[in-house]
């Protein structure tokens, strides 16, 4: 069977790069008779295309970057005014990294749930306007920030007992009752941890680790308060994001959120769901995972994360990750899909190997995971996060569900003009970056080059190299995408001591903030011209 027509207007074959063009004649054989039949699934993916009919720009900035007196940034005053500012600068689209819980070194890419929010991402002052905190709020910064945060939501949720309304403990219950799949079982096991000195639950004593139902249950009648404190903060961060979103909706901004395709070991989901991960009988991990050696690393990457256990989900239907999928798509409109090449083929690395040299590729069962997907949500507007080497298999699966890839600018000036990131070789259905949370700055990118490449860029950009990154800027602006996303960083031309994650690197990541006096004057007005200019205005 052909593409659908919906989809064959949209000139596929005229639109496909694919980075080695040895394998054109593969990906041909792949697409030639790509089939989604189900008319339901159609009507599913034409409702995802449309996402991309329209040239929009948008700002990355993960909300713990905000302005605010916490120790983090978090979705109070700053977070609806960040909004504000975008309409301002005629941008439409607002792209965060994932919003879950995260462990000490504050990776949102290994969190303590796939449903959770984070905590540390609460407005105090919001509490304070309802009257159930205490008004005189000092700064939080300093060693004993998260403590201090976590007798003030404890004081919240007290003060929510006795001064909350009827409507704000109607709502309350019905989110317990609505969200209780995943909200019960996390609850549990963020008072556990606490109970058990924070250590991770494969170090706690065996009927805990193993879930014993008369152990789980003495504990949720032991632990009930602490049981119940984290189910308020759930409740307030998701009644504090949902506000937002009615915000930025309301100004017409899309919210753009991002799902690392694996979890944490410690975390509730593999604590929960042990038997849908590749672990041994004591809870350990025996493959883990990464990617292969490349250009940009001799050993490669040793993620650490666990692998799934992809028989049991697929017997499953899919259900666990409909559910985390659904949970995404409650809080965004539009979701990155992290290592979109994992669905296709997986990179698993032996546990006691230090890095990811020894691994092999294992196939996925992605083409099911995302029938599945298209069958039970009205739409799939997800983004594909293809960057690396990508296989014709993994560039027939993105097309085959009409998912946008990504163009980074700063990887395009290597290997010449065939190079897919080049604009001149951009894809309608795609989001161009200058750069993500895992690059340099594009000013400190930039500063780096060999005079060589830094003279490449300059020709190529028609650019003096003196008012970088401002060329790079316009080159994503002007780029045929869809969808142009422009880091913070960039658009204020901050150097590489304020870029947000130094892949492999422990320590000192995802503390980056800006403040709103680094905004200079007249700022939204020059993007608002280039986003008019090259015709991206919401």
């Amino acid at each position: 069977m052909s593409l659908p027509t919906a989809v064959e207007n949209r000139n596929w074959e005229a639109s496909c790069v694919v980075v080695n063009r040895a394998d054109d004649d593969r990906y041909r054989e792949l697409t030639r008779d790509l089939d989604i039949s189900d008319n339901n699934i159609l009507q599913a993916r034409q409702r995802s295309i449309d996402l991309f009919t329209s040239r929009r720009a948008g700002l990355l900035l993960h909300p713990t970057s905000l302005p605010g007196p916490s120790e983090s940034g978090d979705l109070g005053q700053e977070a609806h005014r960040f909004i504000d500012f975008l309409v301002s600068c005629g941008m439409s689209v607002w792209q965060t990294l994932p919003l879950g819980p995260t462990h000490d070194d504050r990776s949102p890419y290994q969190c303590l749930s796939v449903h959770a929010g984070n905590e540390q991402l609460i407005s105090l002052q919001w509490l304070v306007d309802r009257g159930w905190l205490d008004q005189h709020l000092p700064p939080e910064n300093g060693v004993d920030a998260r403590k201090l945060r976590r007798v003030r939501l404890a004081a919240a949720r007290n003060g929510f007992k006795r001064h909350a309304e009827n409507g704000d403990r109607e709502a309350y219950t019905k989110f317990r009752d609505g969200q209780s799949h995943w909200l019960d079982d996390y609850a549990l096991y963020m008072a556990l941890r606490e109970d058990q000195h924070h250590k991770p639950w494969f170090e706690w004593h065996l009927p805990l680790r193993n879930r014993d139902p008369a152990e789980i249950s003495a504990a949720r009648k032991r632990l009930a308060a602490s049981i119940e404190q984290v189910c308020f903060e759930q409740f307030v961060f998701y009644r504090q994001w949902d506000e937002l979103r009615a915000h930025a909706h309301e100004r017409g901004i899309t919210l753009f959120g991002d799902l690392p395709i694996f979890v944490a070991h410690d975390s509730a989901d593999v604590w929960v769901h042990r038997d849908l991960f590749t672990l041994n009988d004591a809870g350990q991990l025996e493959v883990v995972a990464g990617v292969p050696p490349d250009y940009f690393s001799e050993t490669g990457q040793r993620w650490g994360n666990p692998l799934y256990h992809w028989e049991r989900i697929e017997a499953d239907d899919f259900n666990w990750w409909i559910e985390r999928v659904r949970t995404q798509l409650g809080l965004f409109d539009l979701v990155r899909l992290d290592h979109f090449r994992g669905f296709e083929k997986y990179w698993e690395i032996p546990a006691e190997s230090e890095t990811a040299e020894n691994g092999h590729w294992v196939s996925a069962p992605g083409t099911k995971l995302f029938y599945r997907l298209y069958e039970e949500f009205r739409s799939l507007p997800l983004v594909a996060e293809d960057l690396g080497v990508i296989t014709p298999e993994v560039e027939a699966m993105r097309r085959q569900f009409a998912f946008p890839g990504m163009k980074i600018l700063q990887f395009a000036f290597e290997g010449g003009p065939s190079n897919p990131y080049l604009p001149h070789n951009h894809e309608l259905d795609c989001v161009v970056y200058t750069g993500t949370h895992d690059n340099d700055t594009t000013a400190g990118w930039f500063s780096g080059l060999a005079d060589e490449q830094k003279q490449y860029v300059i020709e190529y950009l028609g650019s003096t190299g003196n008012n970088m990154p401002w060329p790079m800027i316009r080159a994503a602006l002007m780029s045929v995408s869809c969808l142009s996303v422009l880091p913070l960083q960039d658009v204020l031309g901050l150097g590489s001591e304020h870029r947000m994650n130094i892949p492999g690197r422990s320590g000192n990541n995802w503390q980056w903030r800006f403040q709103w006096d680094q905004i200079p004057e007249n700022l939204d007005r020059d993007l608002r011209h280039l986003v008019e200019l090259y015709g991206r205005i919401g």
